[in-house]
């Protein structure tokens, strides 16, 4: 038997006490803090953009990095939902087609209102911003010019006629990039 203790007393000379769940995620997320940088997510309004942009959310939400969400302008090609006729009004607006810059600039503003109402609405703020050119090409060059820690992407893209002519922009992406990229299912 173990000798009795009066009450308040351990038997043994130290008492170890270890953090709770919550604060060991506090301390992690503070000693990661510093090493993480910031997430940038490339959205093309496609299911999967919207998946990594929340993904992308809760690692955030883990490490406290920020966010930038891009929409890629490509002046030069027309995109088209595809080649069966919408059998929607919702289908038909996302197969509009993009004749002008100024239909796709509109566009790709909507799409990034849109991912910051939706963090907003998760209680993360993001930073939006457009760029034109070839997507596989400016999403990496931004990632690389402005020191970010990881680029998110969907699995697949709203262009499947893009992706026909130019192959996945995911799969580019992670062939070009010399950082970490997350591709999101």
């Amino acid at each position: 038997m173990f000798p009795a203790t009066s009450p308040g007393k351990s038997r043994f000379p130290y008492r170890l006490e270890l953090p709770s769940i919550a604060e060991i995620h506090i301390l992690l997320r503070d000693q990661l803090a510093p090493v993480m940088g910031g997430y940038l997510v490339a959205l093309d309004g496609s299911p999967s953009s919207t998946d990594a942009l929340n993904y992308a959310i809760d690692l955030a939400e883990d490490t406290d990095a920020s966010i930038t969400g891009i929409h890629v302008v490509v002046p030069t090609e027309v995109f088209t939902g595809g080649d069966a006729p919408p059998t929607s009004f919702a289908e038909a607006d996302r197969e509009l087609l993009l004749t002008s810059v100024e239909d796709a600039e509109t566009r790709g503003q909507d799409l990034l209102d849109d991912a910051a109402a939706s963090a907003e609405r998760r209680g993360t703020e993001i930073e939006t911003g457009m760029l034109y050119g070839e997507p596989v090409e400016r999403i990496t060059e931004f990632a690389e010019e402005n020191d970010f820690d990881a680029i998110f992407v969907g699995h697949r893209g709203a262009s499947e006629r893009y992706e026909t002519l130019f192959g996945s922009v995911a799969k580019q992406v992670t062939g070009r990039a010399t950082l970490p990229v997350t591709v999101v299912r």
